[in-house]
């Protein structure tokens, strides 16, 4: 994306979504490797490679080349299997502004985890530019729009940068409900933080996502967002599904809050209102500049300004 994009609402992009069209930029997928992706069978729904819960090591001095070098099948961002046609398409976002060495530990981590599990997946960073309070909700809505533009993508992985998976039977594919994949993290002691906590790594289809129309844009600062989804979640009648404990485990990357993300004194009054906004404020009423999208070797980042904040 060359020139500055402004993108006042999402209305048109949303109501090509029934309509059963691909928006693709042309050359994302060549011609001849869907023919041979076409000729594979299905990948087996369990696949061979997992090897279960695994010891994390973060090292201090590691660099992006050296992670690009472990992943030499990863190409703009994007991987699909060599030997079987993946089950789902499944894009992974995760929103980010001032955490690139996190960034780096989850790359390293996350790309081999998701190909033992034989996805075709692509990873999208969405960098919050500016300095405006931090938007992770908004973010996850732009991710999946501008997701929509490369590839009519299945099932959509909403990523905190700063939570590892330990256990690659945790699967990062979608189902008939939406999925919550942190049961537990080594900051809690590996419980969930309480009964209803939806945050951390949720999966939800592009049908899901589309129905409930997406996260609320009006979370601005650390909090409500996620528990937000999850009020939209169950006034359509659907109900959250989550992994074993010792399979839905992640070791969080401690770190102090951000500038910019500080509590949002808000977020209880915001959770008060969703039934009688989420139809109004969403995928729909996403509003944003875009400033750039850049297809780098182990990512798409995606970069945007907010035309709006309070």
């Amino acid at each position: 994306v060359g020139a500055i994009q402004e993108i006042p609402k999402a209305k048109e992009l949303m109501a090509n979504f029934n309509k059963g069209i691909v928006w693709g930029k042309k050359g994302t997928v060549t011609d001849e490797a869907s023919v041979k992706k076409a000729d594979l069978d299905n990948c087996p729904s369990v696949s061979p490679y997992l090897k279960g819960q695994t010891k994390l090591v973060f090292k201090p001095d590691l660099t992006l080349e050296e992670v690009r070098a472990e992943n030499p099948k990863v190409h703009r961002g994007r991987y699909h299997p060599e030997e079987c046609r993946a089950v789902q398409r499944v894009a992974i976002l995760i929103p980010h502004r001032h955490r690139e060495k996190h960034l780096l530990y989850l790359l390293e981590h996350l790309h081999p985890f998701l190909q033992r599990q034989q996805l075709d997946y692509g990873i999208y960073i969405i960098h919050q530019a500016g300095n405006k309070k931090f938007n992770r909700a908004k973010l996850l809505n732009v991710g999946y729009l501008e997701a929509l533009k490369d590839e009519n993508w299945d099932c959509f992985i909403f990523h905190d940068v700063d939570l590892v998976p330990e256990n690659d039977w945790n699967i990062y594919r979608c189902e008939d409900q939406p999925k919550h994949l942190v049961v537990g993290r080594n900051s809690t002691g590996y419980r969930l933080r309480y009964s209803g906590y939806f945050g951390g790594v949720t999966a939800l289809s592009r049908e899901q996502f589309f129905k409930v129309n997406g996260f609320s844009n009006n979370y601005w600062g650390w909090g409500g967002e996620d528990d937000d989804l999850r009020l939209r979640v169950e006034l359509h009648r659907m109900k959250i599904i989550r992994p074993l404990p010792e399979v839905g485990k992640y070791t969080m990357i401690f770190h102090k809050r951000d500038q910019g993300n500080e509590v949002n004194i808000e977020r209880m009054k915001l959770l008060h209102q969703v039934s009688r906004v989420w139809r109004t404020d969403g995928l729909t009423s996403c509003d944003y500049k875009l400033l750039s999208v850049d297809y780098n070797p182990l990512y798409i980042n995606i970069t945007v300004d907010f035309l709006s904040s309070p």
